[in-house]
């Protein structure tokens, strides 16, 4: 199987190139600042997204993880806090990042066998979880959920199913120190939804232990 993993070059998406290439399957990693294991691609630019889609042409993609993401607006206040320049930078990489990413490979998917899309989002996306705070980060993955479902019922006549994921509260960068679980534990867990992910469940909203989520 091939799969290709944005953003892999720290977090969930290392640990899921790991998990991957350990099962012996054959995994592209991307990261904006790629290291000796992943290549180039920053998912905010569409000519480097476009130079992916070319590097790649004609090698089919059975599993794409947009896992790519980023959380600027943590401790940012409502009176004071939140400028244009953080809204435009999230949304750029945590919405356009994924069409963009999707658009410039879909040759490739529909090349592959059954293909996969899996996106990661946030339960902070849910319009059950608004206590306030984050507003930037929560609309961006609410909009990320939004496009799943779309790309789900369009790229269902191509057979290339689409799912959407809260990867839970991992101790990384972006979860801090005091989170839930591990990197490895989310990695598990998301790589055993992303093998269940089928036509049947395409435009499924679940977590990562296998709960569907509210959308």
């Amino acid at each position: 199987m091939h799969i290709l993993i944005t953003g892999a070059n720290r977090g969930i998406g290392r640990a899921l190139a790991d998990q991957y290439r350990s099962q012996g399957h054959s995994v592209t990693a991307t990261a904006r600042r790629p290291a000796e294991r992943e290549i180039a691609l920053d998912v905010t630019d569409p000519a480097s997204c476009a130079a992916l889609g070319e590097c790649l042409a004609g090698q089919p993609i059975d599993l794409l993880i947009c896992n790519a993401g980023v959380y600027a607006d943590k401790g940012q206040s409502l009176e004071t806090g939140y400028p244009v320049g953080m809204w435009a930078e999230t949304f750029a990489t945590n919405v356009t990042g994924v069409f963009l990413t999707v658009q410039a490979l879909l040759p490739n998917l529909r090349a592959g066998q059954s293909a996969k899309i899996a996106i990661i989002s946030s339960q902070m996306a849910s319009h059950t979880r608004a206590p306030g705070g984050s507003y930037i980060y929560r609309a961006s993955k609410a909009a990320a959920l939004n496009l799943g479902r779309n790309l789900a019922s369009e790229l269902r006549g191509d057979g290339i199913s689409v799912g959407i994921y809260h990867p839970g509260w991992v101790r990384t960068d972006m979860g801090g120190d005091t989170a839930e679980i591990s990197v490895d534990e989310a990695a598990t867990g998301l790589a055993e939804r992303f093998a269940a992910l089928d036509i049947a469940s395409t435009g499924c909203f679940q977590t990562w232990d296998g709960r569907d989520h509210p959308y």
